[in-house]
C-alpha cells in the first residue's frame, strides 16, 4: 500500500472508526472523505448524519443502507444505533444463512449485520463479531444488551489474527472492512483457518479496477474512507487462491457510483476511475 507503514495505516484506521462510534453518526466522513465505511468531519457531535460534511445534504444511514441491498424489514429489526450507514453492500443477504450455522463478521461496528445474521441462524446458531476498536466494541456490546440478543456476542482483534478457533464457523462475512486491512493475505489465511470445510466466504468490499495511483495509497483520509486501500480483483482472487479458496466469484455491484459519488463529492470524478463495490464469495473446500 504505497510507502505508508502498516502500523500507521492500522493506528490511523483504529482512529477513525473510534471516533465514529464516540459521535454515533454515520456516513459522511471524519475530516476524512464521505464514505461507505465513515462518518462526517471534526465536529462529528454537531454534524447530523445526513450531511457529507461538504456543505451539501447527503444520503442518511437508513438512505445509504436501502441503497446496499438492504429491506424496510432489516431496518426495522435491529436495535436502535445498530445501523451507522457504514458498508458497501449486503452480505448476509449474500450469505444465504440456515438455522444452527456459526457466523463471524470481520469488523463487525455496531453490529448491524451481527443482529440481521442472528434472525437467521436462529437460537441454535452463533454470531461473533469482531472489531479491533474499543469503542465500536462497546457500542456493539450495548446495543445487544438492549436487545438481548442470546446468540450474538461480540469480540475484540484484528481480522489478521482473529479470536477464533480453528475449523468453527460456517460462514465468515464482512461488509467494507478488508479494504482497511493492511495484510490483506493475512486476512484471507486466518478466515480460511477459522472456517470449518465446506465453510463459504461471504463479502462485500471495495476493490480497484486498476492499480491505484500512489497519491490515493497514501491519502490516510482515502484509506480510512475505504478506498485508498483497495486491492484489485485480480490480486484479491489471487490472495484468496493463495490461501486455499475455491469456487471464488467476485461481482461489480451497479450500485457502486451512486454510493461513491456520496462518499467523496469533491474527489468522486476522480477515483470513480479506480474502485467499485464488489461482492466476493469463495468457499473452503470439504477436504481441507
Amino acid at each position: 500500500m504505497g510507502t505508508l507503514e502498516k502500523e500507521q495505516l492500522r493506528e490511523a484506521v483504529r482512529d477513525t472508526y473510534g471516533k465514529v462510534a464516540r459521535a454515533g453518526v454515520s456516513a459522511p466522513g471524519i475530516g476524512l472523505s464521505t464514505s461507505c465505511c465513515s462518518p462526517p468531519d471534526k465536529s462529528l457531535e454537531t454534524t447530523p448524519a445526513s450531511s457529507c460534511g461538504c456543505g451539501e445534504p447527503g444520503l442518511s444511514a437508513k438512505q445509504m443502507s436501502t441503497t446496499m441491498g438492504y429491506s424496510k424489514k432489516d431496518l426495522e429489526n435491529v436495535p436502535e444505533g445498530a445501523n451507522m450507514g457504514l458498508g458497501c453492500g449486503n452480505p448476509v443477504a449474500l450469505a444465504s444463512l440456515k438455522p444452527g450455522e456459526t457466523v463471524v463478521d470481520l469488523g463487525s461496528g455496531g453490529g448491524f449485520d451481527c443482529f440481521l445474521a442472528a434472525r437467521e441462524v436462529g437460537n441454535s446458531g452463533r454470531v461473533i463479531g469482531v472489531d479491533m476498536t474499543p469503542e465500536m466494541l462497546g457500542k456493539a456490546r450495548k446495543n445487544a444488551e438492549a436487545a438481548k440478543t442470546g446468540n450474538v456476542e461480540f469480540r475484540l482483534g484484528e481480522i489478521e489474527h482473529l479470536p477464533v478457533a480453528d475449523n468453527s464457523a460456517d460462514i465468515v462475512m464482512s461488509n467494507c472492512v478488508i479494504n482497511l486491512s493492511p495484510d490483506k493475505r493475512g486476512v484471507y489465511r486466518d478466515v480460511f483457518r477459522v472456517l470449518k470445510p465446506g465453510g463459504r466466504l461471504s463479502i462485500s468490499d471495495v476493490l480497484a479496477t486498476a492499480p491505484l495511483p500512489e497519491k490515493i495509497q497514501n491519502d490516510l483520509g482515502l484509506v480510512g474512507a475505504c478506498i485508498g486501500g483497495a486491492a484489485t480483483m485480480e490480486d484479491t482472487e489471487e490472495m484468496l487462491e493463495q490461501a486455499g479458496f475455491t469456487d471464488i466469484r467476485i461481482v461489480p455491484k451497479d450500485y457502486s457510483r451512486e454510493l461513491i459519488r456520496q462518499w467523496d463529492p469533491d474527489k468522486s470524478k476522480e477515483i470513480l476511475d479506480y474502485v467499485v463495490s464488489a461482492t466476493i464469495e469463495a468457499v473452503k473446500p470439504a477436504a481441507a
